[in-house]
């Protein structure tokens, strides 16, 4: 697994780096121009003042002073007769600044033939080329490049001055690396300043991270702690889980307690009838069946109620026919209701579709049936109805049973709840397995006692009517 802070510093120290690349390529370039612009500039002004000095009535003798003084070391600037000839050496003159080497230049008559060649323009074998054409331009000579300015006089002679180009990079550079160096000098500390701060603002990461690790199992508290902006959403997050794990286990605790408590009562009866069997009073056979039964739907609720708490299965967008899954699930109980000698009608069989998922819709209505005629009398009634009302589907199971008290209708819709009325074996929980699918399923679970007696159970879709 990667480290966030060694991602920080590294991207941030090579970013940096990059920046400063860039920055002093920048530096460089933009500089040279400069400086070639400069230096363009006074080229032209040095060959005009030069021009305006040296004449065609210029004498041997003052061309011979000039050559005298543009002489260097090693290098000799020479001039020529009007025949072309090489008349006098010039002696050999100390330099005042080193880069004087980098300059140099050199006059021709209207023919083209050279007049006067400055140091390094005058190589015995071939000296400077002739300029053809007024203006700025680069020439390479004797292993170098030369930046040349070059003027054409109103009596036809040639004047060049020229700069060594390495002059002018070298002095870029000078001013490129006196920009830099102060930043490469300071690219430690700022790589050790990144690395600190990229330490103190993972810091709260690093708390967080602490806190949680601390917790034991059974300390569920939210986490009260200040986290950067950053972190708000994570610690939120964090808080959110806290708060629903230790709902989902209180829940679960709830339930294994209303569990055990449940099938603690069934299990003792069936000691008792059966103990009482074993004592000759065959009756008692009776009485511990019905609590196997009894028992057996307990068991049975519990497991269904496991599996909707645990299943993350969202509503699948099943197109379900209301009237199939209802006419399927009557005739299941119709043999239920015929035994007590019930009636069991249903509605038009209007054909209405809805988004659902098919088992689960299933048990839903199957609860609330199989809860209508259980606590419905003998000879009673229970009338299964649906259609659609403001383009929303709707069912409704309606019975003429001893109805729900007032206060009790929407506890009765908790686990383990169940009517005062004793009468009727149950576990409690067929309610609330319809509630739980009903919030699963999107659909509104309304109870209503009925006017004429009995409890009216109606289910509404959130979605319109497909």
């Amino acid at each position: 697994m990667k480290s966030i802070r060694r991602y920080l510093n590294i991207t941030l120290a090579g970013v940096l780096f990059v920046i400063m690349g860039l920055a002093g390529a920048a530096a460089y370039y933009m500089t040279r121009h400069e400086m070639e612009e400069i230096f363009d500039a006074q080229l032209s002004v040095q060959a005009r003042i030069v021009s305006s000095l040296v004449g065609v009535h210029t004498t041997s003798d003052e061309y011979a002073m000039i050559a005298r003084q543009l002489s260097q070391p090693g290098h000799f600037a020479r001039w020529f007769d009007p025949s072309n000839r090489f008349r006098r050496k010039p002696i050999d003159l100390s330099l005042y600044d080193d880069e004087e080497r980098m300059l140099s230049m050199g006059f021709w008559d209207p023919k083209g033939r050279p007049i006067l060649m400055g140091a390094r323009w005058n190589e015995p074998d071939r000296a400077f080329p002739v300029p053809d054409k007024t203006g700025h331009r680069s020439q390479y000579y004797d292993g170098n490049w030369w930046r040349i300015f070059s003027l054409h006089l109103d009596d036809g002679r040639w004047i060049s001055i020229g700069l060594r180009e390495t002059f002018q990079s070298e002095l870029a550079n000078k001013i490129a690396m006196g920009n830099l160096a102060p930043l490469l000098f300071a690219l430690p500390i700022l790589f050790i300043l990144i690395a600190h701060f990229v330490r103190r603002g993972l810091k709260p990461i690093g708390q967080l991270s602490r806190q949680v690790e601390a917790r034991d199992e059974k300390d569920l508290s939210t986490i009260h702690m200040w986290v950067p902006l950053e972190l708000e959403a994570l610690h939120r997050a964090l808080n959110d889980f806290i708060s629903r794990l230790a709902s989902t286990l209180e829940r679960e605790r709830r339930f294994t307690a209303d569990a055990a408590h449940e099938m603690r009562t069934p299990l003792a009866a069936m000691k008792i009838h059966l103990d009482n069997a074993r004592h000759g009073e065959t009756s008692s056979l009776d009485k511990a069946y019905q609590g196997v039964e009894r028992l057996q739907r307990v068991v049975e609720q519990l497991l269904l109620l496991a599996r909707l708490d645990i299943s993350d299965e969202s509503l699948s967008g099943e197109k379900v026919k209301l009237s199939g899954v209802i006419l399927e699930l009557v005739a299941d109980v119709w043999p239920q209701a015929e035994a007590r000698e019930q009636v069991l009608s249903v509605g038009d069989c209007a054909s209405v579709w809805v988004l659902s998922n098919k088992t689960e819709l299933g048990i839903l209505i199957r609860n609330l049936l199989d809860n209508a005629l259980r606590y419905t009398p003998a000879s009673g009634e229970v009338a299964v109805n649906w259609g659609v009302e403001s383009a929303r589907a709707w069912v409704t199971i309606e019975d003429s049973g001893p109805g729900i008290p007032d206060d009790m209708i929407d506890l009765v819709k908790q686990r383990f709840q169940r009517n005062a009325n004793q009468s009727i074996s149950g576990s409690g929980l067929g309610l609330a397995i319809v509630v739980e699918i009903a919030e699963r399923q999107r659909i509104t679970l309304t109870l209503e006692n009925r006017p004429s007696g009995g409890l009216s159970a109606r289910l509404d879709w959130h979605d319109p009517y497909s």
